[in-house]
């Protein structure tokens, strides 16, 4: 997981008693657990190595002994694996959201449109959208922007480009606007959508997109590192036009 909620009150609440480096150690700890999706080691030494805290092993020790529980392949909590399970059924169920739409809207198409040998439209044979059409959209024919699922969306495709820790204020703001903007019918995906299974399978189609017929999901070679564009450039609104476009089909 790249990305987990994080409740103020309910941490400060547990570790209130916590000195600056016991605090710091866990925060690392439990980043640790949910960004690799499995157990800490059982050496508080290792620990120590993986969260840099080296020198730190007396500190390491309580916190285990405090929030963790020893279990056959090292140190756990049930609570971050409650939530670990919690992401992946969520991911699970916008998966089976999004083919199950996609499924309707192909059926619909096959009425009125001849078959191709792609599922999906290739950007470069179609007009960009209309960056200002969304804005006729009615707020009561269009469910809110599912920030949460499109995110996760985002992570099945793209999970080695960098993944949002926040999301939140400009980010939130520009998300809403493509999701708007995407739901208007258009010439690259001329029925649009109207209901929530239908938007996650447009953005499932779109970061697959992204991932399988993109230069984006390899990035670009500078002369000294490879750039890697991440969710908030792509929602901006001249790169989401420009993707729209084709401009960076393979």
């Amino acid at each position: 997981m790249h990305y987990y909620q994080f409740n103020i009150g309910d941490y400060q609440s547990h570790t209130s008693h916590l000195d600056p480096l016991e605090d710091l150690a866990y925060r690392r700890m439990l980043d640790w657990c949910y960004l690799h999706e499995k157990p800490l080691p059982k050496s508080p030494a290792d620990i120590g190595r993986l969260i840099r805290l080296r020198d730190e092993i007396v500190v390491i020790r309580n916190v285990l002994n405090e929030f963790f529980i020893e279990v056959e392949l090292g140190y756990w909590s049930d609570r971050i694996g409650k939530e670990i399970e919690h992401f992946r059924s969520k991911i699970e169920q916008a998966s089976r959201a999004g083919k199950a739409s996609a499924e309707r809207r192909l059926n619909i198409r096959s009425t009125d449109v001849q078959p191709t040998n792609n599922q999906e439209p290739r950007t470069n044979n179609h007009k960009p959208i209309d960056t200002d059409a969304y804005a006729s959209l009615s707020a009561d024919t269009l469910p809110t922007c599912p920030h949460q699922e499109i995110l996760l969306l985002y992570k099945k495709h793209l999970p080695h480009l960098t993944q949002p820790r926040v999301w939140e204020g400009s980010r939130q703001t520009n998300l809403r606007q493509r999701w708007r903007q995407a739901a208007k019918p258009s010439n690259y995906s001329p029925k649009g959508y109207k209901t929530l299974d239908e938007g996650l399978a447009w953005w499932d189609s779109f970061f697959g997109y992204i991932a399988n017929d993109s230069s984006l999901a390899q990035g670009f070679k500078t002369k000294d590192r490879t750039w890697h564009p991440d969710l908030e450039w792509i929602i901006n609104a001249t790169n989401f036009a420009k993707i729209i476009d084709g401009k960076y089909s393979k």
